[in-house]
């Protein structure tokens, strides 16, 4: 972010001479966080216009050692301060409460984790930034770059932030984590009946999402299986079948080289149009878009269908 937000700086020198930005790297000291590196030392030691909050690779921040940071954080905030997180920093910046009521995101993965800490927050993980102008939260840890981005915007202009992001071979912000999300179903809730009909979705690859079918391999009654299964996944049972197959689709445009309505049929769907539109709503690219992002660079060979395929077409005869 350093180096990042430096060669920005760079660039608006070259327009007005003066330097533009002023970053600083702050660290726990004695009391609370001190300044411990500076671009600009000869400045006057005032507090910076914005302070962020950067992702932890060991996981989310635990609420006892976030303790020495969260009134730092929140009379900065009163202040005037903006702040903003990286992927786990939103648990940090969560603990403030000053996310409380408001949209925010963090990493996908760790959604969960993060709706059971602070169910007052509004999480979003399909997007990769919430800009709420006082408080910026960006989702994974690569993720700082459209952060970054949209700071230089605000502060530098758009025309430096689009060269800097040309410079840096990154897209301007506006992409979307669900790009890069799977589909990771809950498998912890401890009900067994549900569990059996969501391993036998996984292993069929959801190409028979009658609601009959699902409660006689639970041995449910329908009307049971639907409120268990909401309870158990977070997910009606229509809903999970979708993401299932969807994320089956995405896989097979990731690694081989069949026509997308060939894969639209492969995973349960005969007609390509529904397919298409389902696969944009869930994953918020079209099949072609994500196959053109995602593709590997040598793409496997034209393979016969598996069994999954061969029972979708049987189901949809």
């Amino acid at each position: 972010m350093t180096d990042f937000l430096t060669f920005a700086d760079r660039r608006a020198r070259e327009e007005s001479g003066e330097p533009a930005l002023r970053i600083s790297h702050w660290q726990q000291g004695e009391r609370e966080p001190e300044r411990m590196f500076d671009s600009a030392p000869e400045c006057r030691n005032i507090d910076p216009a914005v302070l962020l909050l950067p992702p932890a690779l060991e996981g989310p921040v635990t609420a006892e050692a976030s303790t020495p940071f969260v009134d730092f954080l929140r009379v900065r905030h009163a202040a005037g301060v903006v702040l903003g997180s990286v992927c786990a920093g939103a648990f940090l910046l969560a603990e403030t409460g000053l996310l409380a009521g408001r949209r925010a995101t963090t990493h996908w993965a760790a959604a969960d984790i993060f709706r059971q800490r602070f169910p007052d927050v509004k999480l979003d993980t399909d997007l990769l930034l919430i800009d709420d102008s006082d408080i910026l939260t960006a989702g994974g840890v690569m993720a700082w770059t459209d952060l970054c981005l949209r700071l230089i915007d605000r502060f530098l202009g758009s025309a430096v932030m689009l060269d800097t992001a040309r410079s840096f071979l990154c897209d301007p912000p506006g992409r979307e984590q669900r790009y890069y999300s799977s589909f990771s179903p809950r498998l912890d809730h401890g009900d067994m009946a549900v569990l059996k009909v969501q391993h036998w979705l996984q292993a069929t690859g959801a190409t028979d999402a009658r609601l009959s079918r699902l409660a006689e391999v639970g041995g449910l009654e329908e009307r049971t299986l639907l409120r268990r299964f909401l309870k158990a996944t977070g997910l009606t049972s229509t809903d999970y079948c979708q993401r299932l197959r969807v994320a089956n689709a995405q896989e097979m445009l990731r690694s081989s080289v069949l026509p997308i309505d060939r894969i639209a049929w492969d995973v349960g769907y005969a007609d390509t149009s529904s397919f298409r539109k389902l696969f944009t709503r869930i994953v918020g690219l079209t099949p072609g878009e994500y196959r053109q992002r995602f593709r590997g660079r040598y793409p496997a060979q034209r393979r016969e269908p598996n069994s999954a395929g061969r029972s979708a077409r049987q189901a949809l005869r």
